[in-house]
């Protein structure tokens, strides 16, 4: 049987794109190589899908994609923040905001998402086909005849979408298949490296702080002391180095300058300067001027904290705060506003979230996500050299470009 549309992936742009061309009317077929459907979209957001992100404006929206977020104002106009929020709902998928915008299904469940999405397919009639891998695709004139599988059977189509996302989280299946593909159909593919990823330093002490959860704290990467970029949320001490979301943000900077020679410098409390931090010091020195500085910081840290602080701090633990002096106090407030850790590497394609790169946006049509290389065929999601922010950047690309491919080619079928 010859279908009207073929999605190869069935990821967050494959199934919407799968949906929406099938909606129109299509005779749609999805093929997706894991023997599960959305096994990426599943881990998003540590299993809770940060399904988008509510920012007030589209231009703020496209700004965090620097230069190549003009591509997407088209995408965004006609499937925009809005949008993915009322499809959701409307499929079952109830959403809340929290904090810096991001939307979550109220239920804290990647599962709801991913259900909902096989819903729409399912209400459309989308034929799926698992365990399924291509070989490769068949031109003739510029146009896809078929797809030839690695089992050899062929599958024809007259128009054929790609959303294989990309080689972040290769254990979900993201092996980079579709940048091979579309290199050999004559597409330009841009350097490619992993992005939101953790941090990995030099610093052996971080294992002692493993598991440390923190909140409110401002991280800065700097080279030479000059600053490449600040983040302020939340983040986590690993056992080699740090994670969370505002140390997947700033990977992205330090990746697109260069991990070399960076130094990590994590303010514990932004919200105190110097002065006043001293000042709180001072304070909580001499409500307790019979404790041991050992037993003076628990107000102040987190207690895992503490241990490492007091070490190095180089004040003698058993020291009665009231006899620690000016230069001693001063060191202590350093540390703690400037805690300084070495980048050794950022981590690889296995932790990413996403992956950097992609087809060059200047052979794809951004109104109808139509390659200007191959009549016939469309592309959608993380394949695209489109790469944003953690917070539900990646996502709505996905929705959007995944919405515009699907109508695009289940139109006049």
């Amino acid at each position: 049987m010859k279908y009207d549309v073929v999605v190869v992936g069935g990821g967050p742009a494959g199934m919407m794109a799968a949906g929406r061309a099938s909606e129109l009317g299509a005779r749609v077929l999805l093929l997706e190589k894991n023997n599960r459907l959305g096994a990426k979209l599943l881990v998003t957001g540590k299993g809770r899908c940060n399904i988008t992100n509510k920012v007030n404006q589209t231009r703020e929206f496209v700004s965090e994609f620097g230069k190549n977020g003009k591509f997407i104002f088209s995408a965004l106009s006609r499937f925009g923040i809005e949008d993915t929020i009322t499809f959701f709902q409307d499929l079952g998928t109830k959403t809340k905001i929290e904090r810096g915008n991001r939307v979550f299904p109220v239920s804290d469940s990647a599962r709801d998402v991913l259900d909902s999405l096989i819903r729409y397919m399912k209400n459309s009639e989308v034929e799926i086909r698992k365990n399924v891998q291509v070989r490769k695709f068949i031109v003739k004139d510029k146009k896809i005849q078929k797809i030839e599988l690695v089992t050899g059977a062929e599958i024809e189509a007259d128009k054929f979408i790609i959303c294989t996302g990309g080689k972040s989280c290769s254990n979900t299946g993201s092996t980079g298949d579709g940048y091979e593909w579309l290199e050999r159909l004559g597409h330009t593919i841009t350097n490619l490296y992993p992005s939101l990823t953790p941090i990995i330093v030099k610093d052996d002490f971080v294992k002692e702080l493993e598991g440390l959860s923190l909140k409110n704290v401002s991280v800065t990467a700097q080279r030479n002391g000059k600053r490449i970029d600040s983040s302020f949320g939340e983040a986590i001490f690993t056992a080699d180095g740090m994670s969370g979301p505002i140390i997947l943000d700033l990977s992205r900077k330090i990746n697109k300058e260069s991990p070399e020679n960076i130094k990590i410098v994590i303010d514990f409390k932004p919200a105190l300067d110097f002065l006043k931090l001293d000042k709180r010091i001072q304070r909580d020195f001499m409500e307790g001027n019979n404790k041991m500085y050992k037993n003076s910081l628990d107000k102040l840290l987190p207690q895992k904290l503490i241990p490492l602080m007091i070490k190095l701090s180089k004040i003698d633990p058993e020291k009665k705060v009231n006899l620690i002096t000016h230069e001693e106090r001063i060191g202590l407030v350093h540390l703690i506003k400037e805690f300084t850790l070495e980048l050794k590497e950022l981590a690889g394609y296995n932790k990413a979230i996403i992956t950097a790169g992609g087809v060059k946006l200047s052979q794809v049509d951004p109104k109808t996500m139509q390659s200007k290389v191959v009549e016939n065929l469309y592309l959608a999601g993380e394949i695209l050299d489109l790469d944003g922010p953690t917070g539900g950047y990646n996502l709505q690309i996905c929705w959007s470009t995944g919405f515009v491919a699907g109508d695009s080619a289940g139109k006049n079928v």
